[in-house]
């Protein structure tokens, strides 16, 4: 199953297959080229269907665009869901490509990434351009392009404030890239903007409003129950219909409200330094699971009779992700509320950060795990190795929390907490002895971290004697 989805951009009758189709599930999974126009759409662009003997396929924008392609101006290749491939592959290329999508190479150059991933730039390089087509400066060139791109649509700002915002060193790099991707000028990419400026979002001042693609199904309101079982007051507001909370990133803070919609979910941002943009996109996508694959987990999970029921009962089901590894990890350690985090002006409910390590750390000095955090000998992010992380985790926590913490902050899918008490009891409640989670999820690979959504939901509903029959007419 992995070893198909690596593959797809590689089978190119398959990618044709699926372009002819014009199916949208596949947006983001790989692009297509067109040798005779010189653009790159995504799988399911509504312009005619190019000729077989004329396309190419590649795995990313950022490979189309090193080799001469400019991104369409119909389909816009790049406002898709991201690769559902970065959370499956636990590789280096995609664990580089979570903190390229992150903005590290903006804030670190290449060597603060390399040095993140523990390869010399060198390595790296390679590794990149024989995986995805392209090296990490091509890759980050790709993602300020899109931010850019969200700036000059969505903003009044000044362009030359845009160049800076999306990470450019100048403005003559910003234009000339800008040129290059998107075969137009940044105040042409504006004025065609302006009429679709209700349907893009708005702006004022450091306020924007974004649509966040997703793959349908989606299981909002799954995400927002579980938002709010788990807020902590002050960082996070959730009602029926939103979900909101502050953000601390690298040049300033933030505050999110997150809204789902039927073909998006609105993503409502507040930023004190725009150049933070295009991380907390990423964030919030990652917390969302936005990029996840529904079809890809139904194939699996739905496949097994004794999920199939809920499966069908839940459609697109997610694994909540997290913005911030060192703030999850704080909140799994802590056995009360955090202590206040700094104050930030009111938005949608919610008035400051959580804490710093170093600030919890003040509060309980004597436990072992905050404080290793607060001293960087814990570092989560994004980019971290599963098995490397898992195991400095050991030396703090127990082998559950170490996996709740991988999952959550790697996004990685194929993770099943099968200590948990409400994967356990929803197990129980399908006919699963508990005990025997751990033989049962070989046949849910690599998707155990939603078959664990499967059956915490599974835990929530009412136990009846026709278990099976309840599931096929739950709503």
């Amino acid at each position: 199953m992995v070893t198909e989805t690596l593959s797809l951009w590689r089978d190119a009758e398959r990618c044709y297959r699926v372009v002819t189709a014009r199916d949208p599930r596949f947006d983001g999974q790989f692009i297509m080229a067109v040798r005779t126009t010189g653009i790159y759409c995504r799988p399911s662009c509504p312009a005619s269907t190019p000729k077989a003997q004329n396309v190419r396929f590649f795995p990313t924008s950022a490979a189309a665009q090193a080799n001469g392609f400019r991104a369409c101006r119909r389909c816009l290749p790049d406002a898709v869901p991201g690769s559902p491939d970065w959370n499956v592959r636990a590789d280096l290329a995609a664990r580089a490509m979570r903190l390229i999508s992150d903005g590290t190479v903006e804030r670190e150059g290449v060597p603060g990434l390399a040095r993140r991933l523990g390869y010399s730039e060198r390595q790296l390089g390679r590794v990149l351009t024989a995986e995805l087509g392209a090296g990490p400066l091509a890759l980050a060139r790709a993602h300020r392009a899109h931010s850019a791109r969200l700036l000059i649509e969505v903003s009044e700002l000044p362009l030359t404030d845009v160049a800076f915002a999306a990470g450019f060193s100048s403005v003559r790099q910003f234009n000339e890239t800008i040129r290059e991707v998107f075969a137009t000028t940044p105040s042409q990419l504006r004025a065609s903007a302006a009429s679709r400026r209700g349907r893009l979002g708005d702006v004022s001042g450091t306020r924007l409003s974004l649509r966040l693609p997703f793959r349908p199904p989606f299981d909002a309101s799954g995400l927002l129950s579980f938002f709010a079982d788990n807020a902590v007051p002050g960082v996070e507001e959730v009602t029926s219909e939103s979900y909101a909370r502050t953000l601390r990133l690298a040049h300033g803070t933030g505050v999110v409200r997150l809204t789902p919609l039927p073909d998006h979910v609105r993503c409502e941002l507040v930023l004190t330094d725009l150049r933070d943009l295009g991380s907390a996109v990423s964030r919030v996508r990652r917390l969302l699971d936005l990029d996840a694959d529904p079809a890809a987990v139904t194939r699996v999970l739905g496949a097994d009779p004794v999920l199939a029921p809920v499966v069908a009962a839940v459609p697109g089901i997610r694994v909540p992700g997290a913005v911030d590894g060192e703030e999850l990890l704080l909140r799994a350690l802590l056995d009360g509320p955090p202590p206040d985090g700094d104050e930030v002006p009111g938005e949608w409910g919610v008035t400051r950060l959580f804490p710093t390590a170093a600030q919890v750390a003040a509060a309980l000095p004597n436990h072992a795990g905050v404080v290793a955090v607060a001293e960087g000998k814990l570092d989560v992010h994004v980019g971290r190795d599963a098995a490397e992380l898992r195991a400095e985790l050991l030396a703090f926590v127990a082998p559950s929390t170490a996996d709740y913490v991988v999952m959550r902050v790697l996004g990685a899918p194929d993770v099943l907490l099968a200590d948990d008490p409400a994967v356990r009891r929803g197990a129980a409640r399908l006919g699963i002895a508990p005990d025997s989670l751990g033989e049962q999820s070989r046949a849910w690979t690599p998707w155990c971290s939603y078959a664990g959504m499967y059956l915490r939901r599974a835990a929530a509903q009412p136990c009846s004697p026709g278990q099976s029959t309840a599931w096929a007419t739950m709503t």
